[in-house]
């Protein structure tokens, strides 16, 4: 992993500060809904909409990128990410909930590119080594596990009005990023001469493999976000947990999401990616388990702590996987609709989340995450036998 290029060590740095929007929403998102919304049932919807604009974002993004190459399109998102911050701090101190929704609607936007951040990571190395260039990028999370809840502290201690302060931070880390992204090596989509025309999306998405790759994406993002989102409104709204308490618990959650990365690209290369994802999946099954037990600190803890790590074997393996389903002239459009499935069914369930407390309460939003495990594991064991038939019958 420490002999990789400098530009994949620049993009992990980039990737902790960029990262520390989600995190920070995540902590803010559902208080600010919880104090502002109209009505209790919407007290997620900053944050699910913050979802919905990167799935909204992806395929136009991905398509700019590809006529344009990724660095200036980076650049140009994160000068638009700062002005937003801006709006988004405006929004808070006018006590406006629409206003909150539009402006996490387009930070979404402007995440919808920086999730392609791995894309150019993979892209920069060979292709023995992608498995590990995604999974030192992602160690960028270990920083904005930290630092995007500490810039709600920080803000707080020099502005009155609670997460005012914090998104004037972001700007100006996002302001850096635009000047660290200059720097960065634009990979672009300008390929070699094909003799072979690029696949149709319905051939390329019939692949058992592709169904394995983009189910662990969905799922594992989809059930983070699931969970994740509902955590801060339960434990600090309905629980009364105190909010030092319950960013410790994100942080920690957010911290295990990327702590991985610094041995998942090498366990995916000991023990194959099929591997990584079942273990990724134990790892949900205790998440509902524990949480299921009891509604202490130490459950909502251990239990967020074990989600992270699920997403991160999920995800890495999913993409890992992915790399392998296209073509150099089919990326754009295949890595387009892998994004915006996964995160179109990452907004449903952050949007379902707040309902679904609403309605069931924690223990009804566990035992539905069982089932979408359980469904998981279905399609994976459907998927790998069928792709192990194809194999068989090729080598006969």
């Amino acid at each position: 992993m420490f002999t990789m290029p400098a530009n994949i060590w620049l993009l992990t740095f980039i990737q902790a500060l960029v990262m520390c929007i989600g995190t920070m929403l995540v902590l803010s998102g559902g208080v600010l809904g919880a104090q502002l919304a109209p009505v209790p049932s919407l007290a997620t919807l900053p944050v699910a909409l913050m979802i919905v604009g990167v799935a909204t974002g992806v395929v136009p993004i991905t398509r700019l990128m590809q006529r344009f190459g990724r660095k200036p399109i980076f650049i140009s998102l994160s000068l638009l990410a700062c002005t937003i911050c801006f709006l988004m701090s405006w929004a808070i101190s006018q006590a406006s909930f629409l206003l909150l929704c539009m402006s996490t609607f387009m930070l979404g936007l402007c995440s919808a590119g920086f999730q392609q951040i791995r894309f150019a990571a993979m892209e920069s190395v060979s292709t023995e080594l992608m498995p590990k260039a995604a999974s030192t990028v992602l160690l960028g999370g270990l920083v904005a596990a930290f630092l995007g809840p500490e810039l709600v502290t920080l803000g707080n201690a020099f502005i009155a009005r609670e997460f005012v302060g914090a998104f004037y931070l972001m700007a100006g880390l996002l302001l850096i990023c635009s000047l660290l992204f200059s720097r960065i090596k634009n990979t672009h989509a300008i390929s070699l001469p094909s003799q072979t025309a690029a696949r149709p999306l319905k051939l390329i998405a019939q692949q058992p493999i592709f169904i394995l790759a983009v189910s662990s994406s969905v799922v594992g993002y989809a059930l983070m976000s699931f969970i994740m989102t509902a955590t801060p409104v339960h434990m600090h709204v309905i629980e009364h947990h105190s909010l030092l308490h319950t960013k410790w618990v994100i942080q920690s959650h957010v911290f295990a999401m990327f702590f991985p990365s610094l041995f998942s690209g090498w366990l995916i290369s000991k023990l194959g990616v099929n591997k990584v994802i079942f273990m990724g999946i134990g790892a949900y099954l205790l998440t509902i388990f524990i949480g299921f037990i009891d509604n202490q600190l130490v459950n909502y803890w251990l239990a967020l702590v074990l989600l992270g790590i699920g997403w991160n074997f999920l995800f890495v393996g999913g993409t890992v996987l992915l790399a392998q389903t296209y073509r150099p002239e089919e990326r754009f459009k295949v890595q387009g609709l892998n994004e915006f499935l996964v995160f179109s069914c990452q907004a449903l369930a952050a949007l379902s989340a707040g309902i679904m407390l609403s309605l069931f309460g924690w223990q009804g939003l566990l035992a539905l995450s069982l089932f979408i495990v359980l469904f998981l594991v279905c399609v994976l064991l459907l998927q790998g036998a069928k792709a192990r038939g194809r194999t068989k019958s090729r080598v006969v």
